[in-house]
């Protein structure tokens, strides 16, 4: 719980904080009749005044083509960063079943997530990046191997397992809750670094309690093979090459998320069109380059895998692999919540004098706590009338409830006022409709894993879930990004323009999402052959 409190309080934060930078380092500000008049419409909206040392100052009082940029920018770079903290749980995940056992994992990573938090605090573009750096190797550790500890709590075919993970799922969201409601109106009301800061020692508080609790786990986490990690290669045991690899990946990803650099494929694909219709050279980012490596090699590796395990365990790894993959679309559309929704929430929603930031960030969790006990419960008791649904039926009607929630989105601008501010009911009505999707999908997909695979290939199957979470965060920046710009043939856009961009961005997003529960539940009875009796 304490470690979703510190990893969703960094997300709530995470891409308005960077919009802020990219706005403070080149700040363009509203003629001066417009200033006056947004601090009127923020202290209407906010029941909080304006003044240039509030966080979001720069990122209010830009002028909107300025801010729309950096909306476009920092969804990328949010995407981005979430994508490496998510495939950084499938390194963790192998040194977890290979070296270092699952509670060690997350003991280390729990230290690196705290440390990299309070390096976040640190006012600064450099301290940040390095704190997020940090944070992405701790996350990788800690992510994965705390799921797969609640899935060794349970025998092969227990029936509770399901209903298990959903509480699992409910208890961490307690902590997103209350990350909502505290770091993301510190963060975005009261300072960028008391936000960070607090969840630094939430982290703490967290691995405090980890160590007292331990010992009622037996030996649940400890080492797959103890003696493995005294072993010496070049001198160094494998236990001290895990903590120095750990550190080498940092400053890489550093240099990923804080000096982003283009690579020049002209010669491949010809010239491109800019904004303005002008030849330039085709330019692809190094990060979306390496993003797109990795997903071949992992893909490989899958498939290699696939080859070299029995021929049951092989079929129910079929169904995981295609399960994973669909879960890549579902993340995209999910994790809206933390990059466009959140600059939709804020300038988009009639607040009622509520933090949107705080709102945007804590409802879906509220709705997760609320629902996931009864969710949990409808599986027990439709297992006991052997009616229970399939793992891929789930699957697909996650993605149905998903596309309607979307849908509400969409037709809330229908109710919008003329200042372009959509009804806060219409906001709220559909992260539940977005919550029930999820939990069809996501605790059930943790499930998944661990009974669609191989006990030795626990931990890498449960960091090659969060893997496809991490190209589903990806996937999210990208569309973010698009959904941020305003057509650029508007000379004078208004927050009616930015409305309008983002409801049939969401439209869009809807049908696909349907589309694909829609082919889930039509296929579901041929997975359901290949699960053998698994799901």
């Amino acid at each position: 719980m304490w470690e979703r409190f510190t990893f969703y309080g960094m997300r709530a934060l995470l891409g308005l904080y960077i919009s802020h930078l990219i706005l403070t380092a080149d700040y363009k500000p509203l003629e001066p009749a417009e200033l006056e008049a947004k601090k009127i419409e923020f202290q209407k909206q906010n029941h909080e005044e304006l003044t240039k040392d509030h966080p979001r100052y720069y990122i209010e009082t830009s002028q909107l083509k300025y801010k729309d940029a950096a909306e476009s920018r920092s969804n990328k770079q949010y995407g981005l960063i979430q994508a490496f903290i998510y495939a950084m749980a499938f390194v963790g995940g192998m040194f977890a079943d290979k070296i270092f056992g699952f509670r060690k994992s997350v003991f280390w990573g729990g230290i690196l997530m705290a440390i990299g938090t309070f390096t976040m605090a640190l006012p600064g573009a450099f301290p940040f990046y390095l704190g997020v750096s940090i944070l992405i190797v701790g996350n990788g550790f800690f992510k994965p191997n705390i799921s797969t500890m609640v899935g060794a709590l349970y025998r092969p075919g227990d029936p509770r397992r399901d209903a298990g993970f959903s509480l699992f799922y409910s208890g961490i969201n307690i902590g997103a809750l209350l990350s909502g409601l505290t770091i993301a109106y510190i963060g975005t009301s009261v300072s960028w670094s008391l936000g960070f800061a607090l969840a630094g020692v939430c982290m703490l508080c967290g691995l405090a309690l980890f160590m007292f609790t331990q010992k009622t786990l037996g030996p649940i986490g400890l080492p797959p093979v103890p003696e493995k990690l005294k072993e010496k290669k070049a001198g160094i045991s494998r236990n001290m090459w895990v903590y120095i690899l750990s550190i080498v990946f940092m400053p890489f990803f550093f240099v990923l998320v804080y000096f982003p650099f283009d690579i020049d494929f002209t010669f491949l694909f010809g010239q491109d069109t800019n904004d303005a219709g002008e030849l330039v050279p085709y330019m692809v980012q190094f990060s979306d380059l390496f993003m797109i490596s990795i997903a071949v090699i992992i893909f490989g590796f899958l498939v290699y895998t696939m080859f070299n395990v029995a021929k049951e365990e092989k079929s129910k790894m079929f169904v995981a692999v295609v399960l994973i993959l669909f879960s890549v679309l579902f993340w995209s559309f999910f994790e809206q919540g933390g990059g466009s929704l959140n600059f939709f929430a804020i300038g988009n929603v009639d607040s009622h004098g509520l933090n949107m930031t705080q709102v945007n960030n804590s409802v879906n969790a509220l709705w997760v706590v609320l629902a996931a006990p009864l969710v949990g419960m409808l599986w027990i008791a439709l297992n006991k009338r052997k009616a229970e649904p399939n793992t891929v039926v789930k699957f697909g009607l996650g993605f149905v409830f998903l596309g309607l929630g979307f849908l509400v989105f969409y037709f809330s601008k229908f109710m919008a006022n003329d200042g372009g501010y959509t009804p806060l009911w219409t906001f709220v009505f559909a992260y539940l409709v977005i919550t029930i999707g999820e939990l069809c999908l996501s605790p059930i997909g943790l499930s998944m894993v661990t009974k669609l695979t191989p006990n030795r290939l626990h931990g890498v199957m449960m960091g090659t879930w969060f893997l496809a979470s991490a190209y589903g965060q990806y996937g999210a920046g990208l569309i973010g990004s698009a959904l941020a710009k305003v057509d650029t043939s508007i000379k004078n856009p208004t927050n009616l323009d930015k409305l309008e961009q983002y409801t049939n961005g969401y439209q869009s997003i809807a049908y696909i999402a349907i589309g694909a529960g829609i082919v889930l539940l039509l296929i579901s009875p041929i997975l359901k052959k290949q699960m053998k009796g698994a799901g």
